[in-house]
């Protein structure tokens, strides 16, 4: 069974309050991992003995373009300390992806910043939002973006809910980009279940690759205080795909 992580941005109000209390409850929800959005009210050495004391794993970390362009060793230092075997990029503007050689040039940067960072011992990934998915010159953005880099230099981490925004069904998107998707972002327009995405052909995609290594929650909207919205998406994303 695919191991179920919490991406920490769904918390981030409680890990700015208390980061290892937060870790705690996370742990108690049930979540096999986390994967990192900046450390709350501490720093990365305190963050990772959190982690760690409380038996999760780090799926990957969210680090923003402007640390990767100007902080990348750093960043490993991080990587390393966390056990994260994955970099991920979480966002680059709307406004850049205006062309597709604008698209093309920056799948070639993001092809240059992985290269380094594979080369440091870890693999790097762009995560998208429902503006790459956009049509440009013909294409969803995203592929031309994606095309400009090499895949093991750039992988993509899908989350299924901008997909389904951007109007890609997200099944789709993994039987097209197969292999290059390690890391899938489950996620609905509040807690799961609660939206307009559907999850059965998304996993029967995923299971036909065979190559998702973890199954990463977010929750951006809530109906309930955030961690008791991440402890429901836990348990019905366990329940769906436990049948």
């Amino acid at each position: 069974m695919t191991p179920i992580s919490l991406q920490l941005w769904s918390v981030r109000t409680h890990a700015a309050a208390d980061f290892t209390a937060m870790i705690a409850q996370v742990a108690k929800a049930g979540y096999d991992g986390v994967e990192t959005a900046g450390y709350g009210n501490v720093d990365a050495a305190t963050a990772a003995k959190a982690i760690a004391d409380n038996g999760l794993k780090v799926s990957g970390m969210h680090v923003g373009i402007a640390r990767l362009r100007t902080e990348l060793t750093q960043v490993a230092v991080e990587a390393h300390a966390l056990g994260s075997p994955h970099i991920i990029c979480p966002f680059l503007p709307p406004a850049l992806f205006t062309s597709a050689s604008a698209c093309q040039a920056l799948g070639e940067e993001l092809n240059e910043i992985g290269a380094r960072i594979r080369g440091l011992g870890f693999s790097f990934h762009y995560h998208n939002h429902a503006h790459e998915i956009a049509t440009v010159e013909g294409r969803p953005a995203l592929d031309w973006l994606l095309d400009a880099a090499e895949p093991r230099n750039l992988g993509c981490q899908l989350d299924v809910y901008w997909s389904h925004v951007g109007g890609k069904p997200p099944a789709d998107y993994i039987r097209e980009q197969g292999r290059r998707i390690r890391l899938l972002h489950i996620k609905d327009e509040a807690e799961l279940g609660s939206g307009p995405v559907e999850f059965p052909p998304i996993f029967a995609a995923a299971a036909t690759i065979g190559a998702v290594e973890w199954h990463i929650v977010e929750v951006e909207k809530y109906n309930h205080d955030p961690l008791e919205s991440v402890r429901l998406s836990l348990e019905t994303l366990r329940k769906w795909t436990a049948s």
